[in-house]
Order: structure tokens, then C-alpha cells, then sequence
């Protein structure tokens, strides 16, 4: 069932690579304890999200090959919601709703963050951020997730997508 989610000419280690290494970031200490992303559910998926945004930005203007890449992160991203779902005890019937409701989310914050990130707008991605992960509030940390984004979308870029696409995927340790 899981090789299925793979377009037949994406590898699957690779991908899982790349995931465990959005997730291995998303799961910094400094985003919840110092930053106050809330150490919650919703601020994890949150942080893998603000993670896997970077990933297709920078995979965006690619090829099929690419565009396939991300796609097979994408599928890995919601199986693993899927199960971690099912794992908190969500119902067979709860769960295709709650997928659903996670996807729009996601597609919500990745189209604004672009946005933002496009226009290298550092207060558009704070409002971002205060509305999606800081439920309505803005602080000082706010504007510190907001720059580091910044600074890995800046770092991604350099990284070779061919390098990205053979499983090595590198952030820096977030100060």
C-alpha cells in the first residue's frame, strides 16, 4: 500500500529522507520553548508544514521529475497525519474529514506564505504566522520564526535539487 503513494519514477527512500528531515526540524526544542509555538498537535503539524512549504518553494519551478518529487512528500506528509490520527484514537469515519480539513489548512498557509515570501515581505509572513501558528497574536517570536524562515528559503535555494532529491535535505540549528 505505501509504494503505491510513489509515482513509479520517484525513488522511495529519498523521500522518506527528506521527510524525516522536515519532521527532525519541525520538532526543534527552540520553536516551542523559546519561540512559543504552541507544543501542541496543531503547532506540530503546524512546524512540518512551515517546513514542507520551504521544500516545495524551492522544488516549485522544477521539472516533472521535481514536481513528482514533491508530490511523493506531499503523500508521505498526509499518510503519516493519517496514522498519527488514527493513533489518537480518531475513527475510521473521523478521519477522511480531519485529512481533508489539514489539507486545506496547508494549502492555505503554503499559497500565503508564497505570497509573502515572494515579496520578501518580513510583516506579511509575521501575519501569516500570527494567524496560522500563533493563534492571533504577534510578539517578538513571531518576527524570530518569521526570519528564520526567511533565512532557510534564502539557504534552500542554494542547496542543488538534485542533491534535495537524493535524500539529503540540510537547515541549520535553529539560534
Amino acid at each position: 500500500m505505501i509504494l503505491s503513494l510513489f509515482r513509479k519514477t520517484t525513488a522511495v527512500e529519498p523521500v522518506y529522507a527528506v521527510y524525516s528531515a522536515i519532521v527532525a526540524q519541525s520538532r526543534q526544542p527552540i520553536f516551542y520553548a523559546d519561540w512559543g509555538v504552541p507544543d501542541t498537535v496543531t503547532g506540530r503539524f503546524d512546524m512540518i508544514s512551515l517546513h514542507l512549504a520551504l521544500l516545495f518553494r524551492r522544488l516549485r519551478s522544477g521539472d516533472e521529475t521535481q514536481k513528482q518529487f514533491s508530490q511523493a512528500v506531499f503523500d508521505l506528509f498526509f499518510q503519516d497525519m493519517d496514522r498519527s490520527l488514527r493513533e489518537m484514537g480518531a475513527g475510521d469515519l473521523a478521519v477522511p474529514k480531519k485529512i481533508q480539513k489539514m489539507g486545506n489548512i496547508f494549502f492555505g498557509l503554503l499559497a500565503a506564505m508564497n505570497q509573502a515570501m515572494d515579496a520578501k515581505d518580513t510583516s506579511a509572513i509575521e501575519a501569516v504566522l500570527s494567524r496560522n501558528v500563533f493563534e492571533g497574536t504577534q510578539s517578538p517570536r513571531t518576527g524570530m520564526l518569521a526570519r528564520y524562515l526567511m533565512d532557510e528559503d534564502a539557504k534552500l535555494a542554494l542547496q542543488s535539487t538534485s542533491a534535495i532529491m537524493s535524500g539529503s535535505l540540510a537547515f541549520e540549528v535553529a539560534a
